[in-house]
């Protein structure tokens, strides 16, 4: 979280005071630092730039149009999973020729859409879905690029809710149907069959995964060439980890050390589709106190505006965020305990909790919070990535602006919703 750092007892994002931000934005409030963001873009290229890598955005994480476009004008690709995400990344000036389309569920209009912007490559998740793009395909006379998407059955040891390597998940083809795929290529004259895909999930802590998984797909490039079939691309999806605790993590230096050995045993051109890795400690949330509050049991609730509609990572993932107020002349901890809260002086423990009519819209439990009021402002870290893009009107809440500072400016990237964009669309 570099960019975001306490300069004597306020929060700054680069050398903007959050606290000015929110005069003017109000709360909720995402806040992005394109510092950061452009920062982790080119750890990752240099990392990775003994293969030349096509590094794809993971669009899902964040489709901000002004997010996607910073990264288009760095020569970033997109990885994107619906006809809306593809529409995002060309409306942000991505080229569609490093774009890369996944997702198990594929509808017809998309395929379509994708087959007339020319772009880089299909992600394959079932012999049903290759047949549909082989028939689109012929009949506009275009012949797409088309990595199939293995599952290797590979544990990434992430939460079970974002694990998407295992035999039982969704994603993906297994093996051994990859290889009848491969052997009954000519069967897909409309397509040119030339890539490989696997993407085990996120966030992922070590590389020894990627090890395994790669390993598989070592043998199964062989086959095809044996086959005839040329493996020209292999892309290993993304899942990279950051930090949600202050603890140092694995770089991605330290991925390609062990991953880039095998790539260029494969002898094919690497695709990446990062995504939090980038974008999410470039990012937080501001909330508001609204309320403090205490039962007789001695339970302690921190009652803020944001809710789980804006945030609901926590709530779906058990997700642990890092929360700290804006303003305060008690230091964050450099790393915290997820499992443990430590108290100090000036300190409490605290549930923080939303407004919305769920137990589970929660950010954190027996939380120990320097103490706040009503007013104050908490920022909660790490929010960059499947923050905003997973948020929804429930409780038919607005949802909140987003916020990008450069040095020391910033300005709104989308306006906050009114009650008139709740009911946009709908007729009595």
């Amino acid at each position: 979280m570099d960019a975001f750092k306490y300069r004597g007892k306020t929060l700054f994002c680069e050398d903007v005071r959050i606290g000015d931000i929110i005069s003017q934005a109000g709360t909720p409030a995402y806040i992005y630092s394109k510092n950061a963001i452009l920062t982790r873009y080119h750890e990752l290229k240099t990392a990775f730039q003994d293969v030349d890598a096509m590094i794809c955005f993971s669009v899902k994480s964040n489709s901000n149009l002004s997010i996607c476009k910073i990264l288009a004008e760095e020569g970033s690709g997109f990885d994107v999973v619906s006809g809306g995400e593809l529409f995002r990344a060309i409306k942000a000036g991505g080229d569609p020729s490093k774009i890369v389309f996944a997702g198990v569920g594929k509808m017809d209009r998309e395929i379509k859409y994708a087959l007339e912007n020319d772009i880089s490559m299909f992600n394959v998740e079932s012999v049903a879905e290759l047949e549909h793009i082989n028939i689109l395909a012929g009949e506009v006379n275009k012949v797409p690029r088309v990595a199939l998407r293995i599952n290797p059955d590979i544990d990434a040891k992430t939460h079970a809710k974002t694990t998407t390597g295992k035999k039982e998940n969704k994603f993906g083809i297994d093996l051994s149907e990859a290889e009848k795929i491969i052997k009954q290529s000519a069967r897909y004259p409309n397509v040119d069959l030339c890539g490989l895909h696997v993407h085990l999930g996120s966030p992922i802590y070590t590389v020894d995964p990627y090890v395994r998984a790669l390993k598989k797909i070592l043998a199964l490039i062989q086959n095809c060439r044996n086959e005839s079939l040329d493996i020209e691309y292999m892309n290993i999806g993304g899942g990279y980890c950051i930090s949600y605790t202050g603890e140092k993590v694995i770089r991605p230096k330290d991925y390609a050390s062990k991953i880039l050995p095998l790539v260029k045993e494969m002898q094919c051109n690497l695709i990446m589709e990062p995504g939090r890795f980038i974008i999410g400690n470039s990012g937080i949330l501001i909330s508001q106190v609204i309320y403090t509050k205490e039962t007789v049991h001695g339970k302690k609730f921190v009652i803020c505006d944001a809710a789980m509609n804006d945030l609901i990572r926590p709530a779906l993932y058990d997700a642990f965020h890092r929360i700290w107020p804006v303003n305060t002349s008690i230091k964050m901890p450099a790393v915290e305990n997820p499992n443990k809260s430590m108290v100090k002086k000036g300190m409490e423990l605290v549930d923080i909790v939303g407004p919305v009519c769920e137990s589970s819209d929660t950010f954190a439990t027996d939380r120990a919070l320097p103490k706040v009021k009503e007013g104050d402002l908490l920022a909660i870290f790490s929010a960059g990535a499947y923050g905003f893009t997973m948020s929804s009107s429930y409780n038919s809440r607005p949802r909140p602006c987003e916020v990008l500072v450069d040095g020391d400016q910033f300005r709104i990237i989308r306006k906050r919703e009114t009650y008139e964009d709740l009911v946009r669309g709908e007729d009595v």
